[in-house]
Order: structure tokens, then C-alpha cells, then sequence
């Protein structure tokens, strides 16, 4: 019974540790004056972001945009950097993304013109 739940315990423990870095809620800058909760997780080989909270100056907010997919089939391709699609809410329009994953900061990108002119933010990890 002992080796049993050791063996549950190591499981769970590896389970955990084995989750990307880039998994988690992380907490939008400010576009056109509202900011969001995007949580990021695995979409078959991937990584999506799900806007799962809304905010504006007064507070939370129940946004059309909940639950829409803002960041699209981010792939990782080392060193913390990963590539896929973003969708920008404020012109309902998809861009080529990237992602550069730093700790607890995460720069994403939405690009036009082969990945040559980007628009850029940083996001701050809220759990």
C-alpha cells in the first residue's frame, strides 16, 4: 500500500512539473481601454488563450468577447518562443503571433507583412 501511494504521489508530481511554461492566466495591457484575463492551455499540439475575464477603468465587466480565442495554435520552437496566430478584438482581425516567453512576462506579438511590421504587448502572469 505504501509503494502504491508513493507511486501515486511521484505521478502527480511528474504530471506538474511537466506543464509549459506558458500555461496559465496572464493579464492583457490596455487596448482601447478595456484589459483582459487571457488563460492560455494546451489545444491538441498547441497552445490557445481564452479570454476568461474583462475589465474597464470602472472594473469587471461581462465583455462579448468571453470566451472567444485571442491567441490561436501557439507552437513552441525553444528558448521560449513560440509562433502561431492572435486575434485582435478591438478590428476582428487574425495576425501572425509570436510569443516570448520570460518568467512571469510574456511578450506576444500580432504581425503584417511576413512577420516584418508588429504590433506588440507585454503581459504580466495573474496565476
Amino acid at each position: 500500500m505504501k509503494k502504491l501511494a508513493i507511486a501515486a504521489l511521484l505521478s502527480l508530481t511528474a504530471g506538474a512539473a511537466m506543464a509549459d511554461p506558458v500555461e496559465g492566466v496572464w493579464q492583457t495591457e490596455p487596448d482601447d481601454g478595456s484589459y483582459a484575463h487571457i488563460t492560455i492551455a494546451p489545444c491538441g499540439a498547441a497552445y490557445c488563450g481564452v479570454i476568461s475575464r474583462t475589465f474597464k477603468a470602472e472594473g469587471e465587466y461581462a465583455s462579448p468577447n468571453l470566451g472567444k480565442t485571442l491567441v490561436i495554435d501557439m507552437v513552441p520552437n525553444g528558448e521560449g518562443n513560440y509562433a502561431g496566430k492572435v486575434w485582435r478584438p478591438s478590428n476582428d482581425k487574425i495576425y501572425v503571433g509570436k510569443i516570448q516567453l520570460n518568467g512571469d512576462n510574456l511578450k506576444l506579438a500580432g504581425c503584417i507583412a511576413g512577420g516584418l511590421l508588429c504590433s506588440k504587448q507585454s503581459w504580466q502572469r495573474v496565476k
